[in-house]
């Protein structure tokens, strides 16, 4: 276990490749740099990987302090082991006091390994982070400046906020997009601090023969426009109005989780807490309850539309706008009037 190090710095882990950065990285950087100017204390980010030079000085620019980074053409793809055994040793070295991951399929990968190497307690799947005093119930003992590490729980009807006042570093791994991007300064100076990983060829126990990766069909952070189908849509055959009315609107089409698991869409045009979250200026919601683990995910849109022929609907609590019919009628009206406006 390391001592605690009120001292220490604030981490994000970041994640790159093929030699871009991964989106919730940088979002990171910005809710990173609240904490550690709260703290007093320096944001650092931890980078590794190969031809990683423009990465690392990306980093600085949207607000890292201080970038570690450790270059290896063995680590140009990830790999579970090499990666926990580098990011492990720098925490002992180092001992910063907050360490943030991604809550990517490579953030849930690694941050439990390395939580379990270094000894210190994770929280996943956070959609915040916050500096906070505890007062411990049982010995009354009160702790300061502690990470306040926020999540939703038991199905998303409750947000549990987590403390972890004795294992540190405090951990913990944030949802993608939950996190507003920070604007780059290309001004803004840091220091990047090099190094070579120090890893054997046992380190490495696969060995990558072919790499592929594709594109996400849609991207649904940077929409202005959103129009999304639930359950209520009740096939794949309606949501041809939901495209139909996005491409009037030149928006995208998203979903709730339960018209993905019906099979009417694919997984990456699902908003929630499974999903993106998003926050465009306008966003439709169409046959969607309005479950709190969708809500999760597009509460914070400039203007929410809802269409249901549930007037009791969940949905209607958070939208500015609220439709009570079929959509089968709702839909085209809407796609007639956005015509005639054109």
């Amino acid at each position: 276990m390391i001592e605690k190090n009120l001292k220490g710095d604030v981490w994000v882990v970041a994640e790159q490749q093929d030699g871009r950065l991964h989106d919730v990285s940088l979002e990171l950087l910005s809710k990173g740099r609240e904490i550690a100017d709260t703290l007093g204390v320096k944001l650092g980010a931890v980078l590794l990987g190969a031809k990683i030079d423009a990465l690392a000085a990306r980093l600085v620019q949207h607000g890292a302090d201080r970038v570690l980074a450790g270059e290896d053409a063995r680590l140009a793809h990830y790999q579970t082991n090499p990666f926990a055994k580098v990011v492990s040793r720098l925490i002992g070295e180092h001992r910063p006091q907050v360490v943030i991951f991604g809550a990517t399929p490579v953030g849930r990968d690694l941050a439990p390994r390395v939580a379990s190497a270094v000894r210190a307690g994770l929280t996943a799947d956070c959609t915040d982070l916050e500096i906070g005093e505890h007062i411990e119930p049982h010995t009354n003992q009160k702790y300061e400046r502690l990470l306040y590490q926020i999540r939703p729980a038991f199905g998303g009807n409750i947000i549990a906020t987590i403390v972890n006042p004795d294992r540190w570093p405090q951990m913990a791994t944030v949802r993608e997009g939950v996190m507003r991007m920070p604007d780059a300064d290309a001004g803004r100076k840091g220091e990047i601090v090099r190094f070579k990983p120090d890893l054997a060829s046992e380190d490495f126990a696969l060995k990558i023969l072919e790499h592929q990766s594709a594109p996400r069909k849609v991207n649904l952070k940077a929409a202005r426009v959103i129009v999304a189908g639930g359950a209520g849509v009740g096939s794949k055959e309606n949501f041809r109005l939901l495209w139909d009315l996005a491409n009037v609107l030149g928006g995208a089409v998203a979903a709730s989780r339960a018209a993905v698991d019906s099979g009417w869409i694919d997984k990456d045009h699902q908003v929630g807490q499974t999903g993106t979250t998003v926050r465009p200026a306008l966003y439709i919601a169409v046959g969607i309850s309005g479950a709190v683990q969708h809500r999760a995910g597009m509460s914070e849109a400039q203007k929410i539309v809802a269409v249901n022929s549930d007037p009791g609907a969940p949905i209607f609590q958070v939208a500015h706008y609220g439709i009570v019919g079929d959509l089968n009628r709702v839909i085209p009206m809407m796609i007639d009037a956005v015509r005639k406006r054109v």
